[in-house]
This record gives C-alpha cells, structure tokens and sequence, in this order.
C-alpha cells in the first residue's frame, strides 16, 4: 500500500520541480531541485554518475524530497525514503522524458560530453502534506 496520500498524488504527475536533500561525505546536508516521475510506485529523478549528489546516495541512500504546487504555493508533499536500485540511463530515455514533461521538448537540451545518466528509484516510507 502506497504511503502517497490520494490528496496530494496528484502533485506525483503535475510539473512540480522537487528539492531532494542527501547527506553529503562530510555528514552535512545537501539540497537541490531535480524533475521527478512516477511509476506509481516510486519516486524517479535523473543524475549524472559521477556527481556528488549521486555519490551521496551511493553512500546512503536515504533521501528527502519536497515539492510545491505550482497552482498553489500553499500545498506540498514531502517524501522520506529510500534508493532502492539505481537504472542505467545511457539512451538518455528517461532524462528524454522529463524534458518532454517539464519543457516539452523531446530531447534533453543541456548533455554534457561523457555525462552518464541513472534513474534513482525511490521507495516513499513517509510523507507530510499541507493544503
């Protein structure tokens, strides 16, 4: 059973810009806005390989997302949760779509040469709402 709340699964498929929060190497808390999907299940976000916020996960893959409504400033969802595998995303389809999704255009427009991509796959185990 999802630990979504159904008031605010909607803000899973909306153009939410997310704040995922890590621990970084030296126990200090990093925070940065990524593109996140859904599967329905979990909560997916693209990074390069080689990153530190990839780094961070790899280390401990214990994370903590917020996004706000775009509608309404006054309404977000957090999620407390867990990477649980990390896919390959050398085709860059993933990435593809979150740049269909956010800008709407069907490539991702800022590659960088021998940036590798993954899909971090987070299982939500708590959230908090408001609105």
């Amino acid at each position: 059973m999802s630990v979504i709340p159904e008031s605010h699964a909607d803000l899973l498929t909306k153009n939410v810009y997310w704040h995922i929060a890590t621990m970084g190497p030296d126990d200090e808390l990093q925070s940065s806005p990524v593109w996140g999907g859904w599967d329905g299940e979990h909560f997916l976000f693209s990074l390069t390989r080689g990153r530190q916020k990839y780094e961070n996960l790899v280390k401990n893959p214990t994370v903590a997302l917020s996004g706000i409504d775009p509608d309404n400033p006054y309404r977000y969802l957090e999620i407390r949760g867990t990477v649980i595998r990390v896919d390959d995303d050398g085709s860059n389809e993933f990435i593809d779509s979150m740049a269909k999704k956010y800008m709407g255009v069907d490539d991702y427009p800022f590659h960088q040469p021998g940036d590798h991509r993954v899909v971090m796959v987070v299982q939500p185990v708590h959230t908090s709402k408001m609105g």
